[in-house]
């Protein structure tokens, strides 16, 4: 008689895929409750102000943040005349979000759900500028489409997306947790990814492990 096998069966991809997210969501979750979330410094990076107050700046329109944080950059936004939008995967980052608009007196509207899945919240666009800081190397690769058409279907014509992101070296992910699921992002990937948007510019970052500024702008 055959004995039951002792062998578990792999799981389906739709669960493996849930495992990855929901990873990636404890493990930010984690950072907020000890209060040390890596890229949340409490600075506007001095590429997104070359953006908006250089010689050759952006002039205010609607603008959409992923990833947002604690909100220093959808205020910054604010301050300067944007209309701004702000997505966050994390509850807690959304509420000091929304405490920091309130302190500073802007208007921002602040969603707390996840920027691969736009359609599930309230931010319609068209947008203007999208702000990414380090968001879009948290996203599991299974995921990595719909962020890409989600920003596509809500850019406005000539919209510009900044990003920065880690180069796709395992220590370039200051999460272990998210660097297990994700894999950093190149020049070329976005070249791929983000069909309709030219890649106008790569600036290499200041950290001690490979980063990047990447510029794209959506086709007129």
């Amino acid at each position: 008689m055959d004995q039951p096998s002792t062998t578990r069966k792999p799981e389906p991809d739709s669960a493996l895929r849930h495992q990855e997210e929901e990873s990636v969501r404890r493990a930010l979750e984690g950072f907020y409750r000890a209060g040390k979330p890596p890229w949340d410094t409490g600075v506007t990076p001095p590429e997104l102000v070359a953006l908006v107050e250089g010689h050759e700046g952006l002039p205010p329109g609607c603008a959409l943040e992923l990833g947002c944080g604690t909100g220093t950059n959808a205020v910054y936004l604010a301050r300067h005349g944007w209309d701004v939008a702000a997505v966050d995967l994390i509850d807690r980052a959304v509420d000091q979000a929304r405490e920091k608009a309130a302190a500073a007196g802007v208007a921002v509207r602040l969603r707390h759900g996840d920027a691969t899945r736009l359609d599930e919240l309230d931010v319609p666009g068209p947008f203007d500028l999208f702000f990414d800081l380090s968001c879009y190397c948290g996203v599991p690769l299974h995921r990595r489409d719909a962020y890409a058409a989600g920003l596509t279907q809500r850019a406005a014509p000539g919209a510009r997306l900044l990003m920065f992101g880690y180069g796709p070296e395992p220590l370039g992910n200051p999460v272990p947790e998210v660097a297990s699921w994700a894999a950093g992002v190149t020049a070329d990937e976005l070249r791929t990814r983000f069909a309709g948007w030219e890649l106008i510019d790569v600036t290499p970052g200041t950290n001690s492990v490979p980063t990047f500024w990447f510029t794209l702008r959506r086709d007129a």
